[in-house]
């Protein structure tokens, strides 16, 4: 069994009316890097899961969850 990320942070974004080149600008990224973790294509760092669970007020745990 394997385990997939979930990735709430498109939900998050568009909550906030942020587009992605607007939160990447608020944490210091670039809008692809934004883009490419909306679409499960990169993992972000602890650091980054971080400034992202900051940036919106809310825990790294609200974005970013394991599937069982």
């Amino acid at each position: 069994m394997s385990d997939e990320l979930i990735v709430r942070l498109r939900e998050e974004r568009a909550a906030h009316g942020w587009t992605q080149a607007e939160l990447a600008e608020r944490i210091g990224v670039s809008r692809k890097t934004i883009n490419t973790i909306e679409n499960g294509v990169f993992v972000p760092s602890t650091v980054l899961a971080l400034k992202l669970a900051k940036a919106f007020g809310t825990s790294v745990e609200a974005l970013f969850a394991l599937s069982e």
